[in-house]
């Protein structure tokens, strides 16, 4: 009977959300929280103690700071709710999370649960190894272990590429992606597919960087964006403007060089991912298009 009566408290929290809107709920509350990876490579991580930072997660942070503004409020308390690859969309679906500002791709599927902002990174998912391998390319995975991350899309990007016919390897699951990276550090993985600014971060903050290579063939190029409810298009649109506002200003390519090209703690070690001409096409032309998109060209 308890059970019942927490799920509908849940459930009529979730409707109350949906019906008043997000920034509503934000105005009245005076708080909003942010979805936020605990180890998403440049893109978002933590420092420890609560402190989480990185590129997606400091332009949340100045969303937020527009939000309050446009909404006349003197302050407003930012909440960080650390979120997973597996949690991510139910926590958004349910009203936990406002906004998810970490490493999500938009794609078809995912935008029949959420919606997405524009698009502020353009991933490609690559392959990394230990330099001592020797793997440079799918078709040496073949009787390896391969690390993934649970709740990514990654493997099956690699199973469906064309030079992994006749492939046969392992999967072993991390829990995040540092997990993941684990897995290949201690051996129990010959290579972790992911990603390709996650394995760069990971491997930047690694105790010996010069003993792993991102290789291989790209798998897929994805869009990567903040996510939010569905269908809550007055909260969407003032965050798209915040962002816009970001590119057209130069303050988001400050942003990328600050964290993918400048070093960055905890080792102050520069990840040096240039901004691609992907993402440069992506911040000209500000979109939320999804993945499937991104393949037709």
């Amino acid at each position: 009977m308890k059970k019942s009566l927490v799920l509908a408290a849940v459930l009529l929290a979730t409707g109350a959300v949906q019906a008043s809107g997000t920034l509503d709920k934000i105005k009245s509350s005076g708080t909003i929280t942010l979805g936020v990876r605990e180890s998403s490579g440049a893109l978002g991580f933590t420092l420890g103690d609560g402190k989480y930072v990185g590129f997606h997660t400091e332009m949340a942070e100045r969303v937020a700071s527009d939000l309050r503004k446009k909404l006349g409020l003197s302050s407003l308390t930012v909440k960080y709710q650390p979120v997973t690859s597996q949690n991510r969309i139910p926590l958004v679906e349910n009203g936990t999370v406002d906004l998810e500002c970490g490493s999500t791709t938009n794609n078809a599927a995912r935008q029949k649960q959420v919606s997405f902002a524009v698009t502020t990174y353009v991933e490609e998912v690559r392959i990394a190894v230990k330099a001592s391998s020797g793997i440079t390319s799918i078709a040496q995975l073949n009787g390896k272990n391969v690390a993934t991350t649970t709740g990514t899309t990654s493997v099956q990007l690699l199973r469906k590429h064309e030079k992994a016919n006749g492939v046969d390897f392992k999967e072993v699951f991390g829990k995040d992606h540092a997990d993941s990276f684990l897995l290949l550090d201690s051996g129990r993985a010959d290579a972790f597919v992911m990603d390709g600014q996650i394995l760069a971060g990971n491997i930047a903050k690694s105790k010996n960087p010069k003993d792993f290579r991102i290789v291989g063939e790209v798998l897929n190029v994805e869009p990567i964006a903040c996510m939010l409810r569905k269908d809550d298009t007055e909260f969407k649109a003032a965050v798209d403007d915040s962002i816009k506002g970001m590119i057209k200003s130069g303050d988001l390519a400050k942003l990328y060089d600050k964290w993918f090209m400048q070093p960055i703690p905890p080792s102050n070690t520069a990840v040096g991912l240039p901004l691609s001409e992907a993402t440069k096409a992506a911040w000209a032309h500000p979109n939320d298009k999804p993945a499937e998109e991104y393949a037709k060209k």
